[in-house]
């Protein structure tokens, strides 16, 4: 997915559509819209802001910062224009191992 601000890698854009399908079986269209809507909208905040967000040593040694947005995580390289959102995970999955396979 292209934005003219960020762009979703094709796993982060696989995350997103993953996203809203739990969220539709589990609460309804309605929140799935408001969620993903969120988190698009996180994501040009970002890349207006990429400064923001935390570095986390204890889950990856690649340059990427990490942004929560409800219990997910935005994982995207700060010095991209335009951004790149590399994944979008579910804080309580285990990240570092997915991050293993994501960032090369």
């Amino acid at each position: 997915m292209v934005n003219e601000k960020y762009v979703l890698s094709p796993r982060a854009s696989s995350h997103l559509v993953q996203i809203w399908r739990h969220l539709r079986n589990e609460a309804g269209e309605a929140v799935a819209d408001r969620v993903e809507a969120e988190i698009k909208r996180q994501m040009r905040f970002l890349a207006e802001n990429s400064g923001i967000g935390h570095i986390r040593e204890d889950l990856t040694s690649k340059s990427v910062k990490f942004f929560p947005v409800h219990s997910w995580l935005i994982v995207y390289r700060p010095d991209t224009k335009p951004l790149q959102v590399v994944s979008i995970l579910h804080s309580s999955r285990d990240v570092a191992s997915i991050l293993k396979e994501l960032i090369n």
